[in-house]
This record gives structure tokens, C-alpha cells and sequence, in this order.
């Protein structure tokens, strides 16, 4: 009977449908699962003008994804990580750099107060001379301790840099694996969406590591680059990043037997990210305040060496200055006494023509590779000043990429996220819906029961 058929194809779909609905509810808090739905059709009859039809079938399990939402949210993830990982590294720099306990400012100001006040009373002063030196150590350990966070966060970006590079290794095998599973399931005509999920939140992952372009491909399958160009994954096919553990890190990316040489800072991304920090904002940082401290030194040395002590001798230098040394940049000369100090220009003790050149160097111009040229009381506030915009500039981009990737998750939940409301109506639409075809089945049952009391 046709109409026991329909019925039963019936109630066999609404259990489908209300099977996917019980899917999406369990699912409600799952970070990443796509909603789906059973696409209803109805089944045309045999033959015959006076046939209804046979029934309904479910088409397919409809997977609510859209293609662009999906790659909006990708790209919005690249950018958030880009700005999101630069910026601790900014506002430490601006914390200590701004701060009036270590900041250079301060320090250059209070040796050249120092010296002021030898001028302004007694050069033959020994207390006086000796805040000299004493200043002159303050100042070396400015420099040293700013110094040693540029180079504590160089390390931190090193081994921040490695780590990334390992989890998007990791992502790109994961990648490449859903693709040849899902390559075969879409070919047995399984259902595929919780390995595109899975697939999709890799990517996800990855796209916040660096900037990504992504392509479908026919068998189900997407394939992943870079936005240079060079491939990570191909169906289920993934190369593998690279990175050496010198202090000059080299990256590099091998796929399928070639290896290609990477260039981080172009890599998009937490990778490219950090990298951009490094060439433009933390190396050029810290040779800026190196090449301070060398022209400081130098010119206080040089100065010294023309003056003569309160003896008559030749200056010594006061300063040192090690380039190689991260700990101990500058420092005063080991064994520098306050009789040292070579503040008089002709020999007498009370002379300052040679403390007054001491004190001109204040105003001296400098080249630092960062700001260009500026007078050495100028320089610290200079420098300052310059990574203070930089810090607001990236603080300004990631309130904007993190609006950008709000949005784009919103845009992504309102075609593919679950929603509660929805799905209580699907429920009970397709309860309704089973249970008309149980009573078709019930009428069916008591028309054939009828019949065959008729038939006696």
C-alpha cells in the first residue's frame, strides 16, 4: 500500500531530521562545530495521473557553512595575532624606558648635575668629585639594565618564534591528515562534517600563526599556503617549518623534498608579528641606545684625556665601553679614582675649562640608528617618544583586529553556529511530524484490517 509507504518514509525522515537537531543541541557549546540539517525531498510517483507520489527522502545532511565568513574569520585571526603578540613586548619597553627610576633621561641628567655642582662650588671638592663618579655609575647601569631587557626579549622572541613554528607543524600534519580522510569519506559518500570541523579549527589555528591563503578542491580536500606563495599543504600532502637555534634565526620550509628559504617578517601572523617587532622596533631599539652610550663614553674620555688633574697629570677615561658585553655595556674604568678627574684646562686645581667642556657634551649632537640626529640630553626622550607612537599605533591596530575578529565570529555563528531557540522549534516541527506519520500508519493499518474483514 502506498500510503503505509509514505507514511514510513515519513517518520523515517523526521527521525533523520530529528536526529541532526539532537546533534546541534548536544553540540550547542562545541568551539567550532558547523549546525546541520536534514534537506527534506519528496519522492515522485511511479506512474499513473492518479498516483500521489512515494513518500519523502532526505536528499542529504545539509552543512550551514559559508565560504567567506569562514575566510573572513581566518584572516581576522592572522591580523590579531600579529598586533596581539608585539604589544606585551611595547608596553614592557615603555614601562621601563618611561619609568623615573631607570629611565636614560634621568641618568644623564644626574651626571651632568653632578658635575654642575662641582663647577658651581669647589672643583678640588673630594665629595663633590666622587658624585661625579658615583653618577657616572648610575648612569652605566642604566644603560646595562636597559640594555639586558633588549636582550632578555630578544631571547623571549626566540624561543617565542620556535615554539610557534612547532605548533603550526603541528597544524599542518593535522591538515594534511583530515583532508585524505575526508578526500575518502566524501568518496564512500559518508557524512564528512565533524573531520571539516576539526579540519577548519586546524586552519584556524594555523591562521593565527601567519597569514594563510586556502583553497577547495574538488575531492573535498583544501589546500593551504602561505601568502608568499610557498605551499604547506596539498590534499594530504604537508611540508614542514624549519628554524634554527642560532641568535640570527633562520627559517625555512620543506615540502615534498625541496626546501625554501622564509622570510618571518613576512609571514603574517603571531610569526610575522614578532618578527616585524624585531627589525623594526627592538634592534634598531638597542642599537640606539648602544650607540648612546659609546658616544657618551667617547666624548667624556676624549674630553678628560685634553684636561689635567688636580696634579697636573694626564686625564684617564672614566668610562668603558664593551659592546659585546650584554651584561656590562658601559662601566667605569676599573681603579678610576675622584683624583682622576681631569677638570682643570691649564693645570691649576681650581680651573674648570676642561669641567666646562665636560658640561658642553650635554648638548652635543648624536646619530642614533632609531631617531637620526639629536642633542645627547634630547636622545632618551627622543627614543622614547618614537617607541611611545609605535606602541600606540599597535595598541590602535589591535583594538581594531580584535573588533574585526569579534565581528567575523559573529558573522560566522549567525550561518553556521547553533541556535537554541531554532532547534527547540525544529524539535518539536519534527515530533509533530512523526507522529502524524505513526497515525497515517495507525489509518493505514485499520484500512487494511478493514479490508480484510470485508474479504471475510
Amino acid at each position: 500500500m502506498s500510503i503505509l509507504n509514505n507514511a514510513l518514509s515519513g517518520a523515517l525522515a523526521a527521525q533523520v531530521a530529528l536526529s541532526a537537531s539532537s546533534q546541534n543541541i548536544a553540540n550547542l557549546q562545541t568551539k567550532g562545530y558547523t549546525r546541520q540539517s536534514a534537506l527534506l525531498s519528496a519522492v515522485a510517483p511511479a506512474s499513473g495521473a492518479n498516483a500521489a507520489g512515494n513518500g519523502v527522502q532526505v536528499s542529504q545532511l545539509m552543512r550551514f557553512s559559508d565560504g567567506y565568513k569562514t575566510q573572513q574569520l581566518w584572516r581576522s585571526a592572522s591580523d590579531l595575532g600579529s598586533y596581539s603578540q608585539t604589544q606585551p613586548y611595547l608596553t614592557q619597553l615603555e614601562q621601563v624606558m618611561g619609568d623615573d627610576e631607570s629611565n636614560l633621561a634621568d641618568g644623564i641628567d644626574k651626571f651632568f648635575a653632578a658635575l654642575n655642582a662641582v663647577a658651581g662650588v669647589d672643583p678640588t671638592s673630594t665629595p663633590l668629585r666622587q658624585q661625579v663618579v658615583n653618577a657616572a655609575g648610575l648612569l652605566s647601569q642604566r644603560f646595562n639594565s636597559l640594555n639586558n631587557v633588549f636582550s632578555a626579549q630578544l631571547q623571549s622572541v626566540r624561543q617565542q618564534r620556535s615554539a610557534i613554528v612547532d605548533e603550526a607543524n603541528s597544524d599542518i600534519a593535522a591538515i594534511a591528515a583530515l583532508n585524505g580522510q575526508i578526500a575518502n569519506a566524501t568518496a564512500s559518500g559518508a557524512n564528512t562534517s565533524a573531520l571539516v570541523d576539526a579540519r577548519d579549527q586546524a586552519i584556524d589555528s594555523l591562521s593565527s600563526k601567519m597569514a594563510l591563503e586556502v583553497s577547495d578542491q574538488p575531492d573535498g580536500s583544501r589546500n593551504v599556503s602561505l601568502k608568499s606563495g610557498q605551499s604547506l599543504v596539498l590534499g594530504g600532502v604537508g611540508g614542514k617549518l624549519a628554524v634554527d637555534g642560532g641568535l640570527d634565526q633562520q627559517f625555512s620550509l620543506t615540502f615534498a623534498g625541496t626546501r625554501f628559504q622564509l622570510d618571518p617578517t613576512s609571514a603574517g601572523g603571531e610569526l610575522g608579528g614578532l618578527s616585524t617587532y624585531v627589525r623594526d622596533t627592538l634592534e634598531p631599539l638597542q642599537k640606539s641606545v648602544g650607540e648612546l652610550a659609546e658616544q657618551i663614553a667617547t666624548e667624556v674620555n676624549n674630553t678628560l684625556a685634553d684636561g689635567k688633574t688636580m696634579t697636573g697629570a694626564a686625564g684617564k677615561a672614566l668610562f668603558v665601553y664593551n659592546p659585546g658585553n650584554t651584561s656590562n655595556m658601559l662601566q667605569v674604568a676599573d681603579g678610576f679614582q675622584t683624583a682622576d678627574l681631569a677638570f682643570s684646562g691649564d693645570g691649576q686645581p681650581g680651573d674648570t675649562g676642561n669641567l666646562q667642556k665636560l658640561l658642553a657634551i650635554k648638548n652635543k649632537p648624536v646619530t642614533l640608528a632609531s631617531v637620526g640626529t639629536v642633542l645627547i640630553g634630547d636622545a632618551d626622550t627622543q627614543l622614547v617618544g618614537k617607541l611611545g607612537v609605535a606602541s600606540q599605533q599597535n595598541k590602535g591596530a589591535l583594538t581594531t583586529a580584535q573588533t574585526v575578529r569579534n565581528q567575523a565570529d559573529a558573522d560566522w555563528k549567525s550561518t553556521s553556529g547553533v541556535n537554541e531557540d531554532e532547534e527547540a522549534v525544529n524539535l518539536v516541527e519534527y515530533q509533530k511530524m512523526y507522529q502524524a506519520n505513526l497515525k497515517v500508519v495507525a489509518v493505514a493499518n485499520a484500512l487494511f484490517d478493514a479490508t480484510l474483514a470485508m474479504m471475510g
